[in-house]
């Protein structure tokens, strides 16, 4: 058994690395010596944080990939565990927002959306990904939820739903792997300063942290994609079914 905190030479797919905690993920493994496969719906996004990986000193290809179409998760997956000659780690990151009340006209446009690129990709990406991992030393799978998974907001029942999905794919899939040693586990970011936070104006925002977080403030990106190569070094084997919230205290706070 590899007690190894080091992912050095592990392939990574980081889907939704183009932008926010994405792009920080691939960004942190990069660094600790991963090879990442950067994708995100937004190709020439993804092309720039791989470039940038390089640049570094890292090693990074990217690929655009939309995880609402089956048929590019199945291509993508398969062509860049030839490219790297492998796959050790799936981070299911890439995500949408969702706002729309249960009686809207356009409500069930969303609650589909928000299924199909939420939770049915998560499940697509993880099948499209199992004849790899099977082969690998250390197979980790992280699927990145949401705070909204655990307490809801008015609005958000579609998006908040799916995420609720991705908690009990998490739990049961790492039932169902455990014995093969692929550990599947989930974040759930709470208030984090990304694409999806930036419409809020800035005063807002900091209302909210110091009333809702007992760290009062918003998390960066980067603080998610540590939680995220924690979960996935070779020491962490014996973590697996985890829905760990990363949320500077939102969940653990009353009022």
């Amino acid at each position: 058994m590899s007690l190894s905190r080091s992912v050095q030479g592990s392939v990574v797919l980081v889907t939704g690395a183009g932008s926010g905690m994405g792009a920080a993920t691939a960004r942190v493994f990069a660094a600790q010596g991963a090879h990442v496969a950067v994708t995100d719906r937004d190709a020439a996004a993804a092309a720039t944080v791989a470039e940038s990986i390089v640049a570094q000193g890292g090693s990074a290809l990217a690929w655009p990939l939309d995880v609402a179409d089956p048929v590019e998760i199945l291509a993508v997956v398969g062509d860049l565990a030839a490219r790297f000659g492998g796959l050790d780690i799936v981070v299911n990151n890439a995500g949408i927002s969702g706002f729309s009340a249960i009686d809207d006209d356009g409500y069930e446009a969303v609650w589909d959306r928000c299924v199909t690129v939420l939770l049915t990709a998560h499940q697509r990406v993880i099948r499209a990904a199992l004849p790899h991992l099977r082969k690998s030393a250390a197979p980790r799978i992280v699927n990145i939820a949401s705070t909204e998974a655990l307490g809801a907001t008015a609005r958000d029942s579609a998006y908040a739903a799916a995420k609720a999905g991705v908690t009990g794919l998490t739990r049961a899939l790492a039932v169902e792997l455990g014995r093969e040693g692929i550990t599947v586990n989930c974040i759930c970011p709470g208030p984090i300063l990304t694409g999806m936070t930036d419409a809020i104006p800035d005063e807002a925002r900091q209302t909210y942290a110091r009333r809702r977080t007992a760290l009062g403030r918003y998390g960066a990106p980067e603080e998610v994609a540590h939680m995220t190569l924690s979960l996935c070094l070779p020491a962490a084997s014996y973590i697996t079914g985890a829905v760990i919230p990363v949320d500077g205290g939102l969940m653990a706070r009353n009022a």
